[in-house]
């Protein structure tokens, strides 16, 4: 209860105060990258319950001669990794918190598809809510492994308090400070997880 109300309290706090730079970043994608502005995909939620996730754009749209979406790394703009170094693009994430999709911190939501590979252990991750920001983001975010990250997401939900959720906040704007494991080694974001015995 305390945690729902703390997400929905801060979540209309910052979009208050960020008005002016939402609207701005909505500009620039706009003009930068076309419509749509927002990135929407659907995404595990508590349970592994599916919601649909809003993001401002980092990538444009291009596709090989087979009709086959380009890499990520292709795709990504110089503007779109200066959105992720800042963490700008979560910006329209807030509306996941006040719908109560999502949390302010939590482990971050990843891709339907990544659902049946996980092994028990692993989907206890889908215990709470996800996050905008979580311990895993403060402790390597997309430099690390993805065996790392997913040890980051299970203490978290076993060790999780309102205590621990300010610690992260306060981790999590000293990483965008200082711009700190935006993307995996020799990656544009973070390699794909193709399951424990690959």
């Amino acid at each position: 209860m305390i945690k729902r109300l703390f997400d929905f309290l801060f979540s209309i706090s910052v979009l208050i105060v960020l008005i002016p730079v939402i609207l701005v970043v909505a500009l620039l994608v706009l003009i930068k990258m076309g419509w749509p502005i927002v990135f929407t995909q659907l995404r595990p939620g508590k349970g592994g319950k599916p919601f649909t996730i809003y993001k401002f754009r980092s990538m444009i749209y291009r596709w090989d001669k087979r009709g086959v979406l380009l890499p990520d790394a292709k795709r990504l703009t110089q503007f779109g990794q200066f959105l992720r170094s800042t963490s700008c693009d979560e910006l329209p994430a807030l509306w996941n918190v006040l719908k109560g999709e999502m949390s302010i911190v939590g482990p971050r939501p990843l891709l339907m598809e990544y659902l049946p590979l996980y092994n028990e252990k692993q989907s206890r991750r889908h215990d709470v809510k996800p996050g905008i920001t979580g311990w895993a983001q403060v402790n390597g975010r997309n430099a690390i492994s993805w065996q790392e990250k997913f040890d980051l997401d299970v203490w978290y939900v076993e060790n999780q308090s309102f205590f621990l959720d300010l610690k992260i906040l306060l981790m999590t704007a000293k990483k965008i400070i200082i711009r700190d494991g935006i993307s995996g080694d020799g990656e544009a974001t973070m390699s794909k997880f193709t399951g424990n015995n690959k």
